[in-house]
């Protein structure tokens, strides 16, 4: 078969032709709609969701800061298994001064075997409560191209979806139209015998 003939019946939708019915007019311009919306959609969509993620993570890094904090218990040694070392890291009370100069404790993870009255690095929020490591730019990276992978998926998804349903709609109307005609017809065709 030449290209130019498997183009043709790609687009058989678009040309002119005395049996094209209105609906392969309206399914055309569905499928063209939803590989549009997929294709550009999704793109977009991706590029947004990847954008927000990597800005909300950069706000929340520069929202957080390391201060020295005094441990005020021991933690408990690692214990190596078979499979390895166990967990290196415990929750322990630590005392540390805020950037408003007043003295806090709280508790935060600390690393396996350290003895209380230790040094530790913890993280603080602006206002000087304990909170969690913030994460780095490569991680920052990593999950806004997770999140644009997500968006980008869900987009296409959802548009496929959408589009199979209305395609599928439009068949149950040919269906019930060729119906309704073979009512008509049909009888003409029918042997009688007598």
């Amino acid at each position: 078969m030449r290209k130019d003939t498997r183009t043709k019946q790609r687009l058989w939708r678009w040309r002119s032709n005395p049996l094209r019915r209105h609906d392969d007019i309206v399914e055309a311009w569905i499928v063209l709609a939803m590989g549009t919306v997929i294709a550009l959609g999704g793109v977009l969509a991706g590029l947004a969701a990847a954008h927000a993620t990597y800005d909300f993570l950069a706000q929340q890094r520069a929202g957080r800061h390391d201060v020295q904090a005094v441990l005020l218990e021991r933690t408990p040694e690692v214990v190596v298994t078979e499979a390895g070392a166990g967990n290196a890291r415990f929750r322990a009370k630590v005392r540390w001064t805020a950037a408003d100069g007043t003295t806090r404790t709280g508790t935060a993870m600390v690393d396996a075997g350290r003895k209380a009255g230790a040094m530790v690095q913890v993280w603080t929020d602006n206002q000087g409560n304990l909170t969690t490591e913030p994460t780095t730019v490569a991680e920052a990276s990593v999950f806004a191209g997770y999140a644009g992978t997500a968006a980008a998926l869900a987009v296409g998804g959802v548009t496929y979806a959408a589009g199979r349903v209305t395609r599928w709609r439009l068949d149950q109307r040919r269906y019930d139209q060729w119906a309704r005609e073979w009512r008509l017809v049909g009888p003409q065709w029918a042997r009688k015998t007598s």
